[in-house]
């Protein structure tokens, strides 16, 4: 992060003032912001210790991915039975879309650079914070309006449970996503678990 700001501060200037407006808001304790590169670094460096979905973070931490996947030194891992699934409902004239709260930048390298190759001609749409929080009904309401489908004829995946709540709440059929590695789930879940996207007709 520090060094990438250091070659990098003049072409982020727009995350920059998006920094500068959320560090005012802030309601509990952050570094102080300056001019500095080193501040912004402290102040992002802070913001991912705190697990925020912060729209000019994950900007940044997609610019930082892009070197790495094109230098060849990322490649994402990708489970087997996503790229069948993507096979499946692209045969099946479904459309494929991402909903993450890393940015749509990071989405589409993590796709491009895989360990299947590129996946990208599978996916149709890409929405991120932008859109809203994910644990809002109206981000999800927000996504069926751009895709011009009704709600009850989309379908979302996810292993957090206050998403496909806010999933459900908007009209989605919704899918618990159990993968080894996740965090575990200790609340009553009424969304439809599954181990692997093959479960998913």
């Amino acid at each position: 992060m520090r060094e990438f700001l250091a070659q990098n501060f003049a072409e982020i200037q727009t995350q920059i003032l998006q920094l500068k407006e959320e560090h005012t808001r802030e309601t509990t304790n952050p570094p102080k912001l300056d001019e500095t590169t080193e501040s912004f670094a402290d102040y992002l460096l802070w913001l991912m210790d705190e697990d925020r979905k912060s729209t000019p973070l994950k900007s940044v931490q997609g610019k930082i991915w892009q070197t790495g996947y094109e230098s060849g030194e990322l490649e994402s891992e990708v489970f087997a039975d996503v790229v069948r699934a993507f096979e499946r409902w692209k045969a099946a004239e479904r459309q494929i879309a991402i909903y993450s709260s890393g940015s749509v930048l990071a989405q589409k390298l993590l796709f491009k650079y895989t360990n299947y190759g590129d996946l990208t001609s599978f996916i149709s749409n890409y929405f991120d914070t932008k859109t809203g929080a994910k644990s809002d009904a109206e981000s999800y309401r927000k996504i069926a309006s751009a895709l011009l489908f009704p709600s009850d004829t989309l379908a979302f995946v996810s292993d957090i449970a206050e998403e496909l709540d806010a999933a459900e709440e908007a009209g989605f059929q919704t899918f618990l996503a159990i993968r080894q590695g996740n965090k575990p789930i200790n609340n009553q879940i009424n969304h439809q678990p599954i181990h692997s996207f093959d479960e998913i007709l």
